[in-house]
């Protein structure tokens, strides 16, 4: 039975590896490893963390093209219905107002008519994200009207607007057509609106 453990050792000795490699040289090893993972996982962070800010910025830059198509997919339309507002408009303009007045019968059923047509035409473009912009008495804004001549007049502040020649709209925040006016000149400056400063 001995002979047998001694032979049984020896086959051991003989298949045993040999290690000659020291605690401090695996601990190394078992560090530098521990570190390649740590920049790994830390890579992959990073990349998960960027591709979730790459998913949150395109699902808020859909939403937000979403809502504009949402807001001026009607502007081609609604561009095209101003030139009737604008002939609805000229009609009742081209009825004198004291013959407006006294109009009996059926011209006053006709002036009735197109004023109902013009509101209702007005209210339905509204409805749509279409505003009319009303600049008489304001003051002079390139971006929202086109002037198209100056009034000389000291009586209201330089660039006031006193004449409408043409209404203005827009759709959302955007100018859809904008305002032929008049403007003022020769008045005093006007005042520095707050908003523009800031």
């Amino acid at each position: 039975m001995m002979a047998n453990d001694m032979e049984h050792d020896g086959q051991r000795a003989e298949t045993a590896p040999e290690t000659d490699v020291k605690p401090e040289a695996r601990a190394e090893d078992n560090a530098v490893a521990l570190a390649s993972l740590i920049t790994e996982r830390d890579e992959l962070k990073d990349r998960v963390l960027r591709t979730l800010a790459e998913m949150e910025n395109l699902r808020r830059r859909t939403e937000r093209e979403v809502a504009d198509a949402r807001t001026y997919a009607v502007t081609n339309f609604a561009r095209d219905m101003l030139n009737a507002a604008d002939n609805i408009r000229r009609a009742l303009e081209s009825v004198p107002a004291e013959a407006a007045s006294t109009a009996e019968g059926p011209l006053k059923a006709l002036i009735d008519g197109i004023e109902l047509t013009e509101r209702d035409l007005a209210k339905t473009l509204e409805r749509h994200g279409v505003k009319l912009i009303e600049p008489q008495g304001q003051r002079f804004d390139p971006h929202r009207h086109q002037a198209m001549f100056e009034v000389p007049n000291a009586e209201v502040p330089n660039g006031t607007v006193v004449q409408v020649m043409q209404s203005g709209y827009v759709i959302g925040d955007r100018v859809l057509r904008p305002a032929l006016v008049g403007v003022a000149k020769g008045g005093p400056k006007a005042a520095a609106n707050p908003a523009d400063a800031a």
